[in-house]
């Protein structure tokens, strides 16, 4: 049994444009001293996209994301004030952060399950989605054609609070983040709107994917300006917090 962590933070930050070249200098310094740091599991430096298409035409080079599993949530207590976090807040002008639990997890990232075997459990309030994929060189053009209209219906669904793509890398690394109000609308867009069923029932056929995860998580806390996240609901940078049943 691979214990599932008790924490799990997903830290956003928003860049000028003018910053870019001091953002590619972290993207390209920092993913091993995030791996590095005191308490941590596994770490990735992720790009972002504005999750519109999800393809390689959307990605937002005034958005970074760091996504971390600790061991503790005394050791994430410290990210902040860590070489890493420092770096980033120096360049950013604004930025959030998710707190985050796992509650299903299927697949690996990088050989490994960074997530464990969560015990799962019933949640009410808002929920991340989380999937992660490495395509097929040969199949990546037929996955991006098939993609717009799952990204188009996406941003009409009910209850989606936030959307966004994530990836290690321009092409091929491809991954979302969506953070949904309720996980009953979590669960009516991935299982029963038409365009994202269709897509599922594709994949093993196509593919697509030569290395793939998907991961629900509660989510404990949205600490930061919320915008940042590309939130679609009302709200400003307040605290949201999730909740248990």
């Amino acid at each position: 049994m691979n214990a599932a962590p008790e924490l799990v933070t997903l830290h956003v930050w928003r860049t000028s444009r003018a910053a870019l070249p001091r953002a590619l200098t972290r993207m390209a310094v920092d993913p091993r001293r995030l791996r590095a740091l005191p308490g941590v599991r596994f770490g990735k430096l992720l790009g972002t996209g504005t999750g519109t298409g999800f393809g390689p035409g959307d990605a937002d080079l005034t958005r970074w994301a760091a996504l971390t599993v600790w061991d503790s949530p005394a050791a994430a207590a410290g990210f902040d004030d860590s070489a890493v976090g420092r770096a980033w807040a120096r360049i950013a002008h604004a930025s959030a952060r998710v707190d985050l639990r796992p509650l299903t997890s299927r697949g690996e990232w990088s050989g490994q399950r960074p997530f464990g075997d969560p015990p799962g459990g019933r949640v009410t309030g808002p929920v991340l989605a989380l999937t992660r994929a490495r395509l097929r060189a040969r199949r990546a053009a037929t996955f991006w054609r098939a993609i717009p209209p799952v990204a188009a219906a996406l941003r009409d669904a009910p209850g989606l609070l936030a959307r966004f793509g994530v990836g290690e890398a321009p092409l091929g690394w491809q991954g979302t983040v969506s953070v949904w109000r309720d996980p009953t609308d979590l669960v009516a867009f991935a299982y029963r709107h038409p365009e994202h069923r269709a897509a599922i029932m594709r994949t093993p056929t196509e593919g697509w994917y030569a290395e793939e995860l998907f991961a629900r998580f509660e989510v404990r806390d949205v600490v930061g300006d919320r915008s940042v996240l590309g939130w679609v609901a009302d709200g400003g940078p307040e605290t949201v917090k999730g909740g248990r049943a």
